[in-house]
């Protein structure tokens, strides 16, 4: 490992933080996600520990960067929109499948309490979600519902989107701590439904 301080030959070009990316990425589909080191990062980027630390706090802050890369304002969702609970299931599993995507290992690993970067993620800050996050896309889907009608006109909609997020993050932590016996969107969206019941003005049966 090249000492902080010390930069390696690419630590000079300006896509530093690609290299790191692209290193990554390498070497998740070579060894899997959960083999990934920050040692092992660095080596293959060819850039310094500092180098690193500048654009990553730790490993889960680099793994991170594969669930924001894509703004989840870019895709269209096919539940209807009278469909409260469905819509935000299927908007909440695109983020599993990128969880899921970098492997079952890694994903039991990486959703835990000491992991800092995805606590930040999936919060609010001043109150309001960020920008490009799924917490806002979620808030924005229950806005469009509820100026159509579906929802009752007193719901605070920002609270409903963290408890749905808290839902969500619920049905994860169930599914690593049952070794996978817990299906994620089936019972997503069962508890779902159940939520939304009482916001909605009529309860829709699927």
């Amino acid at each position: 490992m090249k000492k902080s301080g010390r930069p390696g030959k690419n630590d000079e070009n300006r896509s530093c933080k690609d290299l790191i990316l692209k290193a990554t990425t390498d070497l998740i589909v070579e060894i899997g996600a959960d083999a990934v080191t920050v040692r092992k990062v660095i080596e293959k980027a060819d850039v310094s520990t500092g180098t690193f630390y500048h654009y990553f706090a730790d490993k889960n802050d680099l793994m991170m960067a594969f669930v924001r890369e894509e703004s989840f304002d870019g895709f269209a969702l096919q539940t209807p929109i009278r469909d409260v609970a469905g819509r935000q299931t299927e908007l909440y599993m695109h983020l599993i499948n990128r969880y899921q995507a970098l492997g079952k290992d890694f994903m039991k690993r990486f959703y835990t309490t000491d992991n800092r970067a995805l606590s930040a993620y999936l919060d609010e800050e001043d109150g309001r979600f960020a920008d490009g996050t799924i917490m806002l896309r979620s808030e924005r889907e229950l806005e469009l519902c509820a100026a159509q009608g579906y929802l009752i006109a007193s719901a605070d909609l920002h609270r409903i989107a963290m408890d749905v997020c808290t839902i969500v993050k619920g049905c994860v932590f169930e599914w690593c701590l049952t070794r996978e016996r817990v299906e994620i969107q089936e019972t997503l969206s069962r508890i779902l439904r159940l939520y939304f019941d009482s916001l909605m003005f009529e309860p829709i049966s699927f």
